[in-house]
């Protein structure tokens, strides 16, 4: 979609946030408005279809950060008349008011021309050239972005995993191949433009130029239809791609499927895919950049005479030496045993010992424990504490 066709579009009252909102909130907003009208939700709701599509139009804009730019100025110059009040003769009202047309041809002509200035503005309404005539409406326009989610487990995030993706998303409508005429018929061109898709006149020493009333700035003119898509040349449909998780992937990290996104219109290429990655929490592992991590518990007498334990990993089991008088909350590290990276990027198991204390104590236990008491009456665990409370 060109800047152009941006006009007589409010993005951000389709996702109905404000101009000012921030990508999170765009993002927020188009995920809701998304899941409320998918087709997936609503078969047969053609309100909620075309609320969906015009939603991933929206998103397809203001979530590019360059598109989003070019969609503000051009809202700015042209989208309330232009200019604030416009030109003498009442051009500054005209909805389809092309300032390149002024500037265009005036710039190798005087001193000091409006060559740049046309530049700028050639920028934002797609014109291709300086010195033509009107810019077609109908140019090749790339595909929006479209965004999907995806939910795996811990251990796919960490070791990679292949998933099947059921997207339904616009594509080319497969009975007409993306001509918006029904098969058997062709779309004509426009007698009107001419095929540009803009008509032009002229007020005193200004042109105007403005999208085409009867084939509504596209060029041509679709006698008959395409009953799948109506003459839009793009359809909703359910396809199954393949998605490559790679190991390593982190929570709401995004992957690109280049091309996979809406189809581009008069051939220009197709959008790109972005799917978004939710990891479900492990009910032991943890994750630190590429390392994993665990705690266990262990008992007070195997941190102050020393042990060895077993603890697991995603792959299976390794044996760890504790010291005597280890502390808890020390870390041990499993070289090696972390999450590895295509590059060859390795992290390791992270293993935090913490001193598990019982709930209840059986007599035997109790009399262990005040004899043990007993025989540390001489020891202060927490000399530092002593030292500030006795004022030293």
């Amino acid at each position: 979609m060109s800047a152009r066709e941006w006009m007589g579009k409010d993005f951000y009252k389709e996702l109905g946030v404000s101009s000012d909102a921030t990508a999170d909130e765009i993002k927020k907003a188009y995920r809701k408005l998304a899941k409320e009208n998918h087709p997936d939700a609503n078969a047969g709701n053609t309100a909620a279809e075309n609320k969906f599509k015009a939603v991933s139009e929206a998103y397809g804009v203001l979530s590019d950060a360059a598109k989003r730019k070019e969609y503000d100025e051009a809202q700015r110059l042209f989208g309330s008349g232009g200019f604030g009040g416009g030109f003498p003769g009442g051009a500054g009202g005209a909805g389809g008011f092309d300032m390149g047309d002024i500037f265009g041809q005036a710039g190798a002509a005087q001193q000091g021309g409006f060559g740049g200035l046309g530049d700028i503005l050639g920028g934002i309404f797609g014109r291709q050239g300086r010195a033509g005539g009107a810019a077609t409406a109908n140019r090749p326009q790339r595909g929006a972005d479209v965004e999907t989610d995806v939910r795996i487990d811990f251990t796919e995030a960490v070791k990679g995993a292949t998933l099947p993706l059921r997207l339904s998303s616009p594509a080319t409508c497969s009975t007409c191949g993306g001509n918006g005429a029904k098969p058997g018929t062709s779309p004509r061109q426009c007698p009107t433009c001419g095929g540009s898709g803009l008509v032009s006149r002229s007020q005193g020493a200004f042109a105007f130029s403005e999208p085409c009333r009867d084939c509504r700035g596209r060029g041509q003119i679709i006698d008959d239809p395409c009953p799948e898509c109506g003459g839009e040349g793009i359809s909703t449909r359910t396809r199954t791609l393949t998605v490559r998780i790679p190991p390593g992937v982190d929570d709401d990290q995004r992957i690109r499927l280049a091309g996979q996104g809406e189809p581009g219109r008069g051939g220009a290429q197709a959008g790109d895919l972005y799917v978004r990655v939710h990891v479900a929490p492990h009910k032991l592992f943890g994750r630190k950049d590429l390392d994993l991590t665990l705690t266990v518990p262990v008992d007070f007498t195997e941190l102050a005479l020393g042990t060895t334990i077993t603890v697991p990993t995603l792959e299976g089991k390794v044996s760890l030496k504790v010291p005597a008088g280890t502390a808890s909350g020390r870390v041990l590290r499993v070289r090696g045993k972390g999450i590895q990276k295509r590059d060859g990027s390795q992290g390791d198991l992270l293993v935090t010992l913490q001193a598990s204390v019982p709930a209840k104590l059986d007599d035997k236990a109790r009399e262990a424990l005040e004899a043990y008491a007993e025989a540390m009456k001489g020891h202060d665990p927490r000399p530092e504490v002593t030292e500030m409370l006795e004022g030293r």
